[in-house]
């Protein structure tokens, strides 16, 4: 096997991933391809940092440093990178000697943030396309910008450099037209509000917890969920209750399906379309009142 390049317990080679525990198991892994090496690798990493607190904190004093504008969201931005006239237009490029479909660098995208007035400066851009790879619209291709996510410094993992490869995030989907949006959403949030409270949220991505205001509405019956750092009054996410089966899960130990040292007061809310939800509230009394609302709505 050629040289790769090892870095928090990963040895990256042409299609393998080496993964080292603390007890010193090694496991190897083969992907398909270039892209879903990297791809593993990222989200096996994101697991990895979701369980250190201090790199989390250390991400969330860099997104409170800056603040879009009201009117604009993350959503807004990554639509207009995918308009065919004005946005970013992924191409191949090559790293040390490895070709990556579909991708752009890392100066190319400040640059076009810059340019459509999303940030005012190179720092304001490199922190905005660090909150896209956080909320898992962006993700970094090949060994450069793979790299800097391990380097354990949140504040660089985006690389404002022409040799780092990023590209859009397989789970990223179009969104529907705006006025079919506004509709959708008037439908979903036009039923009247029976709870809300703050809670813990598992990501579905990269798996880490965060701090989200849940509401609950009926007619129709909604359960939605609100970032608390953003001063806009738009839900981040939300699903709809028909059909949905709700539980409590184990408070000894860390239950199957939760990622990280989290555990006590948890519950899962499982979708029609069989999408997992894991929710942590503060207390046991807390968790039951919240299962028991939730019942009262499926």
């Amino acid at each position: 096997m050629e040289d790769g390049v090892l870095k928090e317990g990963f040895l990256v080679k042409r299609l393998l991933i080496k993964l080292k525990t603390r007890t010193s198991t090694e496991y190897f892994l083969e992907a398909c391809s270039r892209e879903e090496r990297d791809a593993w690798a990222f989200e096996i990493t994101g697991a990895i940092h979701a369980g250190q607190p201090g790199k989390v904190q250390q991400l969330h004093i860099l997104k409170n440093s800056f603040k879009l504008p009201p009117h604009i969201s993350l959503h807004c931005i990554v639509d207009k990178m995918h308009d065919s006239s004005g946005g970013i237009r992924p191409s191949p490029n090559m790293e040390q000697g490895s070709t990556y479909k579909k991708t752009f660098i890392g100066s190319s995208l400040v640059d076009w943030l810059i340019s459509n007035s999303f940030s005012a400066n190179r720092l304001e851009a490199v922190t905005l396309a660090s909150m896209l790879m956080e909320e898992n619209f962006l993700r970094p291709v090949g060994v450069r910008s793979m790299g800097a996510i391990r380097s354990g410094d949140l504040a660089e993992q985006f690389l404002d450099d022409s040799t780092a490869l990023y590209t859009f995030a397989e789970s990223y989907k179009k969104k529907i037209s705006s006025k079919e949006d506004i509709s959708l959403s008037t439908v979903e949030l036009s039923g009247t509000v029976v709870k809300q409270g703050y809670l813990a949220k598992q990501g579905h991505k990269r798996k880490n917890w965060k701090v989200r205001r849940f509401v609950l509405r009926k007619d129709p019956a909604f359960l939605h969920y609100y970032d608390p750092s953003k001063e806009e009054n738009r839900p981040v996410g939300g699903f709809s209750l028909r059909g949905s089966l709700v539980s409590a899960l184990e408070d000894n130990g860390v239950p199957t399906g939760v990622k990280g040292n989290v555990q006590g007061n948890l519950f899962k809310v499982i979708t029609k379309d069989d999408t997992h939800y894991y929710i942590q509230a503060s207390s046991r009394a807390e968790r039951t009142e919240w299962i028991e609302a939730i019942k009262k709505l499926t």
